[in-house]
């Protein structure tokens, strides 16, 4: 289990400054072939078209974000342009952070073009600071991104870093030395602000520091006086990751990438082991188990399985996976190789330990919560069902239909209505999901059941009647829009009951514009089987 030492917090921040252009030539590469002209992406701005991203072909012929378009051809009529996707670059940049989740599993992204990793207390596992980001870099670069990346004892400088210096690591308490030669633009702060910041003189970090903070905040404001002090490593902010931290993490790095189906299996049948192993120290068991798998190309695949009962056996943890990997629609596709597999538990709970022996309704309930979780995970969890009481006399709400793994408890507990004794049922059996619309020529008014009706083209007589049953709808939830229904259970000539009603009281909640009654609607809303 990974264990990550809070007393000296260091942050690896990486910048993709070519992130779009990038992403447009790995698809062209993947498809085609990668463009040879210089690349731009332009967006829609102030009415014109305007560079928005640019690669290093565009960059050294003078072209620079902000560029009108119709400026940037003129400069070189060869160059490939093409339309900014915001929603794309942040598919890639989330692309990009899944596989940093095999360096550490606090990943926050720095929008639009950017990622901070908590590496505290795991550089070790990789050979030093200075080791594990060259190790980052090297690969994003081999996989065609253009990468900057820094280390430092804050998110901010770290990233301030990256904006002019890369590879550089600031050591923990010299942030105010390696800061204070840049521009004031590397900080990223409003536009406004460094504008104003050129125009009083500063044009460096290092000048604006030199300044008194209640100068700084009573012109530029308490944000970017926060935002200086962790730059100078003089105040800090905790990173925001996508993933919560899990409760327990195992994981097997290996040496050479694996791919069959074997050796997955038994890595994942060991972490099992070993996770049980740490869980069992604190007496907890797992609720949700997630396994990841990293391939070597960069591509990451989470499978995901719940319990309905803290689970604190490693052997019910392979099982579950097991049923897992067979059920999926996606099979495990391990491409060159799985060079990492992880196997964590990001919700645990204390463990409550019963007797077994003298009861045999709690090993029951074990071996049937066992059970569910094993057809969960094969079929997905919100397809196993238990049914729950509501308090509600409106028919379709009466019901609850609740995931089994985590209402197992509660319908065991459920009270439902009594049934009196030789009598018949009050309600169907098969309830309808929508009630379906019948017709009925004539009935009694203004409250009387209907001679005969016609359903699915089926024209039935009725020969027996029970009703009404009035029921008025909830009229704090309806705004007053529904209206009240009159129940019959009604018996036709071949001995088939239904379960019908007319929506609406004649009269009154079924008039016209003059105010005169008018034909009511029926619907049969379940059967009597």
């Amino acid at each position: 289990m990974s264990a990550f030492s809070r007393n000296r917090r260091r942050i690896l921040s990486l910048w993709l400054p070519r992130l779009p252009t990038d992403r447009i030539k790995r698809q062209l590469w993947q498809d085609t072939a990668a463009p040879a002209n210089p690349c731009i992406v332009v967006a829609k701005q102030n009415n014109a078209l305007q560079i928005s991203a640019l690669d290093d072909a565009a960059a050294r012929l003078g072209l620079d974000v902000g560029l009108p378009l119709a400026n940037a051809r003129a400069i070189c009529p060869q160059l490939q342009v093409f339309d900014a996707d915001e929603a794309a670059d942040a598919k890639a940049l989330n692309a990009i952070a899944e596989w940093c989740d095999r360096f550490t599993p606090l990943v926050a992204l720095d929008s639009p073009h950017g990622l901070f990793l908590d590496i505290t207390g795991c550089v070790h596992l990789f050979g030093g600071e200075a080791a594990m980001m060259r190790l980052v870099c090297d690969v994003l670069t081999a996989q065609g991104f253009t990468v900057s990346a820094a280390i430092a004892g804050t998110a901010v400088c770290a990233r301030t870093m990256t904006r002019h210096v890369h590879g550089h690591i600031v050591r923990d308490g010299e942030e105010a030395d390696a800061v204070k030669p840049l521009p004031v633009s590397a900080l990223g702060a409003d536009g406004a602000v460094v504008t104003g910041l050129r125009r009083a003189g500063l044009k460096t970090i290092g000048e604006v520091a030199s300044r008194a903070r209640h100068e700084i905040t009573a012109r530029f404001g308490a944000g970017f006086t926060s935002l200086l002090e962790q730059a100078l490593g003089q105040g800090d902010a905790p990173i925001s990751p996508r993933k919560p931290l899990p409760d327990y993490i195992v994981e097997k790095r290996f040496a050479e990438p694996v791919a069959t189906d074997d050796v997955i299996s038994a890595t994942l049948s060991r972490l099992a082991q070993m996770l049980v192993v740490a869980m069992a120290q604190q007496g907890k068991g797992a609720r949700r188990l997630e396994a990841c798998f990293f391939r070597t190309d960069g591509a990451v695949r989470a499978i995901a399985v719940d319990t309905g009962q803290p689970v604190t056996r490693g052997e019910m943890i392979d099982r579950l996976f097991r049923e897992r990997l067979d059920a999926l629609s996606d099979p495990l596709d391990p491409g060159f190789g799985f060079d990492l597999i992880r196997l964590s538990a990001s919700r645990t709970e204390i463990v409550v330990h019963q007797q077994r022996d003298l009861d045999a309704n709690v090993h029951d309930n074990v071996e049937l919560a066992a059970l569910i979780d094993r057809i969960a995970a094969r079929i997905g969890g919100q397809r196993v069902v238990v049914h729950l009481p509501r308090d509600t006399h409106i028919p379709e709400r009466a019901v609850l239909a609740a995931p089994a793994q985590h209402h197992l408890a509660a319908a065991a507990c459920a009270v439902w209505p009594a049934r009196v004794e030789g009598e018949p049922p009050l309600r169907p059996l098969r309830l309808f999901e929508k009630p379906e619309p019948i017709k009925v020529p004539f009935a009694t008014v203004p409250d009387g059941p209907p001679h005969h009706f016609t359903w699915r083209r089926a024209t039935h007589a009725v020969v027996r009647v029970e009703g009404p049953e009035r029921i008025a709808m909830e009229w704090w939830k309806q705004d007053g829009q529904a209206l009240t229904r009159d129940y019959f259970r009604v018996e036709d000539e071949a001995g088939l009951r239904f379960w019908i009603y007319r929506d609406g009281l004649y009269g009154s909640e079924l008039v016209n514009e003059e105010g005169k009654p008018t034909p009511s609607n029926w619907f049969v809303h379940g059967l009597f089987v």
